[in-house]
């Protein structure tokens, strides 16, 4: 079976060093897919409902959408070129981040996911909620989270 390494980024400098630090603890990959999440453009918000009408166009819609997939390619570009990463394959998924990404561990199937945490803890993690948490508690793989930042 395949070896397939998912590096989870945000394009953030906690994001890009957690990952620079976990490739040293990888074995080399068949497959190593860098990915992004991006969120979904909601049509409501960019359209209008109700007794407000429409406040925009379903062109703007698309131009929104189109504006982040832009960004979702800068992003993987720029943390491919900051990890010194040969070729990797590049992805971006639609959805809430940790959830997305579960999906993607399980249609690929990924061997392991790589994904920074920003070191929080206590109350404002609880607060915050954590991609990281979310992933380790349902990846049908192992997870390598990587804590960099604050402790």
């Amino acid at each position: 079976m395949a070896s397939i390494v998912l590096l989870c980024t945000d394009g953030s400098d906690v994001s890009i060093e957690a990952l620079r630090k976990s490739l040293p603890l990888l074995a080399p990959a068949d497959r190593t897919i860098l990915v992004t999440v991006e969120s979904p453009v909601d049509a409501e918000k960019t359209t209008g409902t109700g007794f407000a009408g429409r406040r925009s166009s379903p062109e703007l819609a698309e131009q929104i959408e189109t504006s982040g997939d832009r960004q979702a390619k800068e992003i993987l570009d720029s943390t491919a070129d900051a990890l010194g990463l040969d070729d990797p394959e590049l992805m971006c998924v639609v959805g809430a981040p940790g959830e997305a990404i579960c999906t993607l561990v399980t249609s690929l199937p990924a061997s392991v996911v790589v994904i920074g945490n920003s070191g929080r803890s206590g109350l404002r993690r609880a607060v915050m909620g954590s991609t990281s948490d979310y992933i380790v508690r349902h990846s049908a793989c192992p997870v390598l989270v990587q804590a960099v930042g604050h402790r």
